[in-house]
């Protein structure tokens, strides 16, 4: 399916805010900086879930900037981001002043979330599932056509 240039830059600009923001804290957990750190600690989840959660975003970003795999991205994107800001609305709060943050991740989170799911639903057609080919009575029984 042929998208329009707009859909196209659309697409391009929201999966890279969300893999930018992503991919920005992977330093942040990988290097165990203060903020994760006291984050994972107050979770419980320290050293594993930082770690953890660093992968999953890594993943989730490089899905999301390959065009064959923007769905998966979007998915695992929104479940990682899903957990960060149920976690700042149940445990850690929205700012974290023992370690300056003032909202900021949570604000970045949001954005994330954002991006990610407008991507997914403007994706939708790709998902294997319920996306257009995949369900739709034309393709019952048919072979797969390659190169369209």
């Amino acid at each position: 399916m042929a998208h329009s240039k707009a859909f196209l830059i659309t697409s391009w600009t929201l999966r890279g805010i969300a893999a930018v923001i992503l991919l920005q804290t992977l330093f942040f957990k990988f290097t165990a900086a203060k903020e994760s750190v006291y984050i994972f600690s107050t979770l419980g989840m320290e050293p594993w879930g930082r770690i953890g959660s660093g992968v999953a975003e890594l993943i989730a970003s490089v899905l999301l900037l390959l065009p064959q795999t923007v769905v998966l991205g979007a998915i695992l994107s929104l479940g990682v981001i899903s957990g960060a800001i149920f976690f700042h609305l149940t445990r850690l709060g929205i700012t974290l002043p023992l370690v300056d943050d003032h909202g900021e991740l949570f604000s970045l989170a949001v954005v994330v979330f954002a991006c990610s799911l407008t991507v997914l639903i403007m994706h939708r057609h790709e998902l294997p599932i319920v996306g257009g080919a995949a369900s739709s009575p034309e393709s019952i029984g048919t072979a797969p056509r390659h190169g369209s």
